[in-house]
């Protein structure tokens, strides 16, 4: 794994005085992410568990649709 410093080069960035400061007028170097940053992921399963809490939630909107659906039958009729 390579580190990557989130602080700019001196040497390397344009605008920058001597000791790291900005003179006015310049905008001053983006700062750098961190893509190391965090622990190395080794389990990260692709298809998770969809299919299951998927199928129960789409059983319980059917019930509960058909729940309202026979209580409007019953006041209509």
């Amino acid at each position: 794994m390579n580190h990557i410093s989130p602080d700019p080069e001196p040497e390397r960035s344009t605008g920058l005085e001597p000791g790291g400061g900005v003179p006015p007028g310049e905008t001053p170097p983006a700062e750098s992410s961190m893509p190391e940053a965090g622990p190395q992921e080794t389990h990260n399963p692709t298809k998770g568990w969809a299919k299951g809490p998927l199928a129960a939630i789409l059983a319980l909107a059917v019930l509960v649709a058909a729940f309202f659906l026979v209580y409007a039958l019953i006041l209509i009729f």
